[in-house]
């Protein structure tokens, strides 16, 4: 994105910082969802606990970079796009914080499911599923690098796959356990790493939400897709 150039350089130095950090976060969680999903695939439990233990990482870049932002906003009173770049970084940040707990939460599984007899499908069913939401969180990262409205749309579209694929994957799930119990505890488990990964996949959608809002300055959260294109349209 080119910001506006202001007489203050040291503002926009300000500005491309935050924005900067922003993604460097984005970068890190995407590397923890990663690793989350390999652990699992894998039975790697090692790698799960560095996972999970690298959550603080996460969490410590969304206070720095909060607190950063309220600063700018006090000292500099941002408006128009400034203030909408300030605003949707805030948002962002919160979103993958979000997916980071997520991506913990599957790195804490992975532990779990690999103290258990793996099934013949090895997980196939998440991995599918968390290649999808991988590639969404990719795609919407670059799309915020690029202050992409347009390709934020398209990758927001995506989360309707991945909702229908955690509802097959729960539908799944519901059987093996109604057929075997003894299959209970791991079903359980296949279907909190489904919902997390979902989870992140309406976290990837927020973000898309808040490009499009910097970019056109309109809120598009609670809309249909029909109603954020003719946004897009407009002027």
């Amino acid at each position: 994105m080119n910001l506006s150039p202001h007489i203050s350089q040291k503002f926009n130095a300000e500005l491309n910082n935050i924005r900067a950090k922003a993604l460097t976060m984005g970068g890190i969680v995407e590397k923890q969802l990663t690793d989350g999903i390999n652990a699992l695939i894998q039975g790697d439990a090692a790698v799960a606990e560095m996972v999970v233990n690298s959550d603080y990482k996460v969490n410590a870049m969304e206070v720095s970079i909060d607190e950063e932002c309220t600063q700018i906003i006090a000292r500099r009173q941002p408006t128009a796009s400034d203030l909408r770049l300030v605003v949707a970084i805030i948002k962002t940040i919160t979103d993958l914080e979000r997916i980071g707990d997520e991506a913990e939460r599957i790195g804490r599984l992975a532990m779990n499911l690999s103290t258990i007899e793996r099934p013949k499908s090895n997980y196939i069913e998440l991995e599918h599923l968390g290649n999808h939401v991988r590639n969404m969180l990719h795609d919407t990262l670059d799309a915020y690098a690029r202050t992409d409205e347009v390709a934020a749309l398209e990758i927001a579209k995506r989360d309707i796959i991945i909702d229908r694929e955690y509802e097959s994957i729960l539908r799944q799930m519901i059987t093996f356990m109604m057929e075997d119990p003894r299959q209970i505890r791991r079903s359980l488990d296949v279907i909190w790493v489904a919902r997390s990964l979902e989870r992140i996949g309406d976290h990837a959608r927020n973000i898309c939400e808040y490009i499009i809002y910097l970019v056109k300055g309109k809120d598009v959260r609670h809309t249909s897709f029909e109603q954020i294109e003719k946004t897009l349209q407009s002027p």
